[in-house]
């Protein structure tokens, strides 16, 4: 069972994929993908925490929503975020995000993530037991 998180390409934006044993782990993997289009995750320290809750018609959309979730959280709160720990139950996902704040010098940021897109947005079980996650970020 296939475990972590990838980027695949996609044009001018980027693909983020999480998987995991879970759906939750899934999620978890995806936002760990998506903090690293901006910055390497291992240098994101997990000192502060921070609780988000999402609630979506569907799982996909649930996706997009928890993604979104944690970019405005890395926005509002000029913090980057290296640890995830979801719970979704039905359609509602309730997740603590932890982090820093962000300091420029020591996580040089790449670029900016506008958002996520519903472009490639799928979250599915595989044949193993195993979940994925993914969807295109706007960069």
């Amino acid at each position: 069972m296939k475990t972590g998180w990838e980027h695949f390409e996609h044009q001018a934006d980027i693909g983020i994929r999480g998987y995991g044993r879970t759906m939750s782990e899934a999620f978890e993997q995806a936002a760990m993908a998506l903090t690293a289009v901006i910055t390497p995750p291992g240098g994101v320290a997990t000192h502060d925490a921070v609780v988000v809750r999402c609630e979506a018609p569907d799982r996909e959309l649930l996706l997009a929503d928890w993604l979104n979730a944690v970019l405005c959280e890395m926005s509002a709160l000029h913090m980057f975020f290296s640890g995830f720990e979801v719970a979704i139950e039905g359609n509602k996902l309730t997740a603590t995000l932890r982090g820093e704040p962000v300091n420029q010098h020591h996580h040089q940021p790449a670029v900016e993530v506008k958002g996520a897109s519903y472009h490639h947005l799928k979250v599915a079980e595989d044949e193993a037991g195993g979940w994925m996650a993914q969807c295109v970020v706007d960069v």
